[in-house]
């Protein structure tokens, strides 16, 4: 979940794609030289970068992976990604890769018909963090016990499920921080705007954005701002 609130810097605008929270993938570093001195120069060759051990490619910065060791569409910005199919096309095609003029026509006539793509982890933070917001605006005044314990599961089942893995394990590990000021707030829909409002903030502060006064997510998310602007 990356995005900022709309009244800080929009990540479009950012020109260079930024680490997702703690976590950055780097290869391996190159094994120890084994082999002759021919085979080493072959590799560097090959690879044009020392860092790079035999059979791996490399990706561009800021490539997140799965936890199958795959590239994470939903992990990684759209800019990120755009280098990484760039240079998946830029590769020399497979001897078994075969295409027929009747498949270009219909991706073509395809893509004119639906112009969106796939989600990037940017495009994904954004449209999370309005549901989850919206969710904390039509959240109870007064929450009874069960009203709690269903979004304190929802919260829980959600740390998990969130299609980037990197973004939920860091919300499940910073929900469990060892002292437990980071617990959900549950009882009612101001402790829960505020506290979901310092769960955003903590994001924002781990991708170096702008944060949120907290004072005013009532006003942001759920009533309108006061000078009319939303009427």
């Amino acid at each position: 979940m990356s995005e900022t609130h709309p009244d800080a810097t929009d990540p479009a605008q950012t020109t260079s794609p930024k680490k997702l929270f703690t976590h950055q993938f780097q290869f391996p570093a190159a094994a120890a030289a084994a082999g002759s001195s021919s085979s080493s120069s072959q590799t560097k060759d090959t690879n044009k970068d020392e860092h790079v051990p035999p059979g791996y490619t490399k990706l561009p910065n800021g490539v997140i992976l799965d936890k199958e060791g795959k590239p994470c569409r939903l992990c990684t910005s759209a800019a990120s990604w755009r280098a990484l199919t760039q240079k998946a096309k830029a590769a020399p095609p497979s001897s078994t890769t075969t295409t027929t003029t009747s498949t270009n026509t219909t991706t073509n006539t395809t893509q004119k018909q639906y112009g969106q793509c796939p989600p990037d982890v940017e495009e994904l933070g954004r449209s999370t963090w309005t549901f989850l917001h919206s969710l904390t605006a039509s959240y109870p005044a007064q929450a009874t016990a069960e009203q709690q314990t269903e979004m304190r599961t929802f919260l829980g089942i959600f740390s998990r499920l969130y299609p980037c893995w990197v973004c939920a394990d860091d919300f499940r590990n910073w929900m469990a921080e060892p002292s437990g000021q980071n617990e959900p707030r549950l009882a009612g829909r101001k402790e829960f705007g505020d506290w979901m409002c310092r769960a955003h903030n903590e994001v924002n502060r781990k991708l170096g954005k702008q944060e949120f006064d907290c004072r005013f997510w009532e006003e942001r998310w759920r009533t309108g701002w006061k000078d009319g602007r939303c009427d």
